[in-house]
């Protein structure tokens, strides 16, 4: 049965965070940031949405991360080129989904600094980004 595909107004996000992150966090700080972030989806009602294996999710996850963050393209080298939004299109993605996916994040994301030595002074453009990015990848309506 062929679905509607929902397209986001605006299309995708227009800019990333700031490209300094990387330098100033590390990619083991990354690394770890996105383990706990997958922890918590782990836990979360959209858990259906991912992979068997979470922890290999989660690295694969980071690889895009250091990339975004100003990293090495580890994500290119191993999987090709990003296009997530075709990427997440098999998996029915609706505002409440980002919503959970979005909450997530924010628990990660408390006590950034301390725990993954996140610059805070680009914490809320990273969330800035984080919206946006989630929005691009709602496919349902």
């Amino acid at each position: 049965m062929k679905r509607d595909l929902f397209v986001p107004p605006g299309g995708p996000p227009q800019s990333g965070p700031s490209r300094e992150i990387y330098a100033l966090m590390g990619e083991e700080n990354i690394f770890k940031m996105l383990s706990d972030f997958y922890k918590e989806l782990e836990k979360s009602p959209v858990r259906h949405l991912f992979p068997p294996d979470m922890e290999e999710a989660s690295r694969k996850s980071a690889k895009f991360f250091v990339q975004v963050l100003g990293g090495p393209p580890l994500y290119v080298i191993d999987h090709g080129p990003p296009r997530m939004r075709q990427r997440h299109l098999p998996f029915d993605i609706d505002e409440a989904a980002r919503q959970v996916w979005l909450g997530c994040f924010e628990k990660v994301l408390q006590d950034a600094e301390g725990k993954y030595h996140f610059p805070m002074e680009h914490l809320q453009g990273f969330k800035d980004f984080l919206r946006d990015f989630s929005a691009w990848m709602v496919n349902k309506a």
